[in-house]
């Protein structure tokens, strides 16, 4: 897991998306500097042209996500996503095509991470998660407020959490599944790659891969139409 302990400058942070996650990113960037931790955030990247120069929430945007390439120096955190697209992260990613090591990985400051757990590169969890016993997250995984992760949960790369969701033990969610807030999934239950959980819904069942199931219990709903990109994305879930 990386660590986030003072050090003697602080490290300079760029947020892609000014939306929602983004905002809510920020909020928690500055909460982690009041409790010590040594981060400067430089502003949003954002690619809508109309943000550029402004600010969003009292931060500057500073350009599209091409402009990190500018800044090499500072760390990179993807704060997009959405119900609608849950391969969107990914596809930035791969837009951007930036080395590993400029990633950040955030941990707010109330997040409560037991030893034996591990959170990959890029990943940002959000304020009063929980990872209980030998939990498992990949890279670029988006974990929002009030989050349980029970003993052996696997969450793979690109992964969206929404707030409120509780995951039993051993549940495995594949790389670019969204799960939709509030929802609760039942212990070693697998949830496929680039599907989608409603909010609220009760999974007692595996889900294939690039669907969309809700309710409780939940049911499938329809199939997702995924571009080329996005079947080979779902389809190749190595990397966590």
């Amino acid at each position: 897991m990386s660590d986030h302990a003072p050090s003697q400058s602080p490290s300079e942070l760029l947020i892609v998306g000014a939306g929602g996650l983004g905002r809510e990113t920020a909020q928690a960037v500055a909460a982690a500097c009041a409790a010590g931790r040594d981060w400067r955030l430089l502003g949003f990247l954002d690619d809508n042209p109309l943000l550029a120069g402004g600010e969003v929430a009292g931060t500057p945007v500073l350009g599209g996500s091409e402009a990190a390439g500018a800044m090499p120096h500072a760390r990179v955190l993807l704060c997009v996503a959405g119900v609608r697209d849950p391969l969107i992260r990914l596809r930035v990613a791969r837009r951007m095509d930036l080395p590993a090591e400029r990633y950040a990985t955030f941990v707010h400051p109330s997040v409560e991470v037991s030893q034996d757990s591990s959170i990959g590169a890029g990943s940002i969890l959000l304020a009063q998660s929980v990872l209980t016993a030998a939990v498992r997250i990949g890279e670029h995984v988006a974990v929002m407020p009030r989050v349980v992760l029970t003993h052996d949960d696997v969450v793979e790369d690109y992964a969206t959490i929404a707030s409120g969701v509780a995951l039993a033990g051993g549940v495995h969610v594949e790389r670019g599944a969204y799960i939709g807030a509030g929802a609760t999934v039942r212990e070693y239950v697998r949830v496929g790659a680039g599907s989608v959980v409603g909010m609220g819904s009760v999974v007692l069942d595996d889900i294939p891969s690039g669907q969309v199931w809700a309710g409780n219990p939940a049911r499938h709903l329809r199939t997702l139409a995924f571009s080329e990109e996005g079947r080979a994305a779902a389809a190749n879930r190595g990397g966590s």
